[in-house]
């Protein structure tokens, strides 16, 4: 040991297990001559190192600044001790530590280097569909506990073969201690059923499902998260059929294009889309359709969008390899009926998935937790997600200040809940909507898993305040069952919170809310949505608000957006009879005799603010969407159908805090007798909708002080919307938060919840 020799202790925290972190470590140390040893534990990694002081300086600074791909470094704590004599360096066996954990490492698509092998005929795992190394593959998906060592993955069941030892145990080699490391030897396998029959395996059961797929048949796949339903996408029949026995009328799906010039025939791409696609957690992206992409008309019925991802597994790669005759794109949606979460059991999804898939390509890597295809956008070069879940979870958004551990468990639909600690959100993949026992079991699933893998024993729960949601009965009986204090969130405060929690603001700014969705159980008993707030964490005022408007069926009327129309001309006395033309004719007299009993006598008829709930009575007055088959459905067509460049607005006048709209329906029927174009009778809307919204903030402003507008809430999904307000907001001097790490729709709402829990002062139950 040299004269001048130091010794230092590094513990790290962050994603530093399962991402080459210790050959990385191991790598620098010997590059500055450094002897000591580098472990795994339960809460990061801990690095004892001896040498010269600029040696250990170099590696410090390696450790901030040159990280492998995959890891993330949180924290970095530097301790002085005493040197040791070390011979060399050494990378040692994990030691857990009791109540410890670590931020895990989402799954990650199939890396530059395993693509190259994959298809590489001189190499060993050629053509092996379970390729994978350090720097990719799946994590979350297979992970049963910490450390995050092969013993406690669902790969525990497949012996290393000889080689894979080797390259296992090697500090060199790109695969070592890569937890699902496997080949055509000693690894998972696939096979191929149709019947109820295995037809082939392996190499041939690939080559079969591509022969029934250009065939037009629909095959079940399972992925890396759970089952895919596949087909061409260019084959209508294939596709219809799909739709129909999947029972989904008209909602999207998600395609999958072997690279990116099949995207490029299909859609527009910028450049910061090109990036969401090429991104490691290769997401669905949506995109701007081009005309007569001959993509069959049923993929996405009267949409000018397309969610369309890049394989992210080598099995998806070899699925879409490129041959003549051999469709370019395929319809890759979730296994599962409508309204189920998605299949990732062998007998369960093979059982569940018959009635629709033609066959199944499957394997018997067993996979631990569901977790579905995550959908963002891209905003001013930023991302937008829609739904948070494979490639992002369970990756945490850091917080602002340390918290306790709190359980938030998030609204009813696009569920998501969220589990903190120190500084972390754990906030779950998306669970779906909790209306069927499938779901709220695969919900309650999640949570003990979290709370498991994180090691959190919550000390509070947090719920939303409607006391018919699932969640919020669970959450209930949790703190029932653990004398824990729960606190229930009005959910218009949540979406404020949660958009407040992920910008780092201060908990006692104040900001103005501008939260806007479909549906919230408000303090008064009613239904809100169109809600203006000023507050932060701790509190809020309720500042605007759209006027309310009886809802005919309650939650059921979102089906029904020529029911809520002739609803609300009813409630602004706006005489039906004449204008029967303007509102959908499938509504015959004897519907509307009981719609109308329905509404003077008060049957089933809450009242609403809801911005998602005008969206949709425009939709039907406009004649665009009467009758709806999935949520939002009546509002996405009518932002497809809006003219852009569309100039005027229509009133929306704000009178004592609420929003008036009768002028503004009077306005549209107005357009409508004239003979205004959809186009721009919807561009109009848009316009007023957004200038409304800019107009509050500026009256919020001269009385609050606060000049932060926050906009949270579904209804921000709608992108002309949202760029049209936040562009507003800008020129008038807003500094104007959005949704980055969170969706803003129900499936951020979790954040929110946990961040007011975290910063309340409360004791009770």
């Amino acid at each position: 040991m040299g004269q001048n020799n130091i010794a230092r202790r590094i513990q790290v925290q962050g994603i530093v297990q399962g991402v080459g972190f210790r050959p990385f470590v191991y790598e620098q140390a010997l590059k500055n001559h450094l002897t000591g040893w580098v472990r795994n534990s339960s809460s990061g990694v801990e690095i004892e190192v001896n040498g010269s002081p600029d040696g250990i300086e170099k590696l410090i600074s390696a450790l901030s600044n040159h990280l492998p791909p995959l890891a993330r470094v949180d924290s970095l704590q530097v301790t002085e001790i005493q040197p040791e004599f070390f011979p060399d360096f050494q990378i040692f066996s994990s030691q857990p530590q009791p109540g410890e954990y670590i931020p895990i490492s989402p799954d990650i698509a199939i890396c530059a280097d395993c693509q190259k092998e994959l298809f590489n005929p001189k190499d060993r795992r050629y053509r092996y569909p379970f390729i994978n190394c350090t720097n990719c593959g799946p994590r979350f998906t297979i992970i049963e506990d910490i450390p995050y060592d092969r013993p406690f993955t669902t790969m525990k069941g497949f012996p290393l073969c000889p080689q894979c030892t080797a390259e296992y145990k090697n500090p060199r080699d790109r695969r070592f201690h890569a937890q699902p490391i496997a080949c055509p030897v000693c690894g998972p396998q696939l096979n191929f059923i149709a019947g109820g029959e295995e037809k082939a395996a392996g190499e041939e059961a690939l080559q079969l499902t591509r022969k029934w797929i250009r065939q037009g048949k629909i095959i079940a796949v399972k992925g890396l998260g759970g089952y895919h339903l596949a087909c061409d996408a260019r084959n209508e029949a294939a596709v219809a059929a799909m739709r129909n026995r999947k029972k989904r009328s008209d909602k999207p799906f998600a395609l999958m294009a072997f690279d990116l010039a099949s995207i490029k025939a299909a859609c527009e791409v910028s450049e910061a889309e090109e990036e969401l696609l090429l991104s490691r957690q290769k997401p669905v992206v949506l995109l701007n359709q081009k005309p007569a992409n001959g993509i069959a008309p049923s993929v996405a019925p009267g949409l000018d969008t397309l969610g369309i991802m890049l394989p992210y597994t080598p099995l998806h790669l070899l699925l879409l390899e490129p041959e003549a005759g051999y469709p370019d794109l395929l319809v890759m949606t979730s296994g599962n009926m409508s309204d189920e979460p998605i299949a990732y059991i062998d007998e369960d999804g093979i059982k569940r998935l018959q009635p629709i898939a033609d066959a199944v390509l499957n394997h018997n890597r067993p996979i631990h937790m569901r977790v579905d295809d995550s959908v963002v956008r891209e905003e001013r070069g930023k991302i937008y997600p829609i739904r948070r879940a494979r490639g992002y979870a369970p990756d945490a958004v850091t917080l602002s200040q340390d918290v306790p551990q709190v359980l938030a468990t998030g609204a009813l639909l696009k569920n998501t809940f969220c589990l903190t600690r120190d500084k972390y959100a754990f906030i779950s993949h998306h669970i779906g909507d909790l209306e069927n026992y499938e779901t709220y079991r695969s919900f309650k699933e999640g949570v003990a898993h979290y709370q498991n893998l994180f090691r959190i024993t919550p000390e509070r729960v947090v719920c939303d305040l409607h006391p018919d949601y699932l969640s919020t009965r669970y959450a209930l009986e949790f703190s029932q069952e653990h004398q824990l204090p729960v606190l229930q969130v009005q959910h218009h405060h949540a979406h404020l919170a949660s958009v407040i929690a992920e910008n780092h603001l201060p908990v006692d700014e104040q900001v103005i809310g501008l939260c806007f969705d479909g549906t919230g159980y408000g303090t008064d008993g009613k239904i809100w949505g169109g809600e203006v707030l000023v507050g932060n964490c701790h509190g809020y005022q309720r500042y605007a608000h759209l006027a309310y408007q009886p809802l005919p069926g309650g939650d059921a009327a979102i089906h029904h957006p020529a029911r809520i129309a002739l609803a609300y001309l009813w409630n602004e006395k706006i005489d039906w009879d004449e204008h029967t033309s303007l509102v959908d004719s499938s509504l015959c007299s004897a519907d509307r005799s009981i719609l109308l009993a329905q509404l003077q006598n008060s049957i089933n008829t809450p009242q609403t603010s809801s911005m998602g709930r005008l969206f949709d009575a425009v939709s039907a007055l406009a004649g665009i969407c009467a009758e709806t088959s999935y949520e939002a459905q009546a509002a996405i067509l009518l932002e497809v159908a809006a003219n852009p460049a569309a100039t005027g607005r229509y009133p929306l006048p704000l009178k004592a805090g609420v929003w008036e709209i009768e002028p503004l329906l009077q306005g549209i029927i107005a357009d409508l007798y004239q003979n205004d174009s959809k186009a721009e009778i919807a561009g109009k809307f848009h316009n007023s909708i957004a200038l409304a919204a800019i107009e509050v903030c500026e009256a919020a402003r001269s009385q609050s002080g606060c000049s932060a507008a926050a906009l949270s809430g579904g209804v921000w999904q709608n992108r002309l919307l949202l760029r049209k307000t936040v562009s507003g907001l800008e020129s008038k001097g807003f500094t104007v938060l959005t949704h980055h790490q969170v969706p803003s729709n129900d499936g951020g709402l979790s954040l929110g919840q946990a961040w007011i829990a975290a910063n309340a002062e409360f004791t009770g139950k």
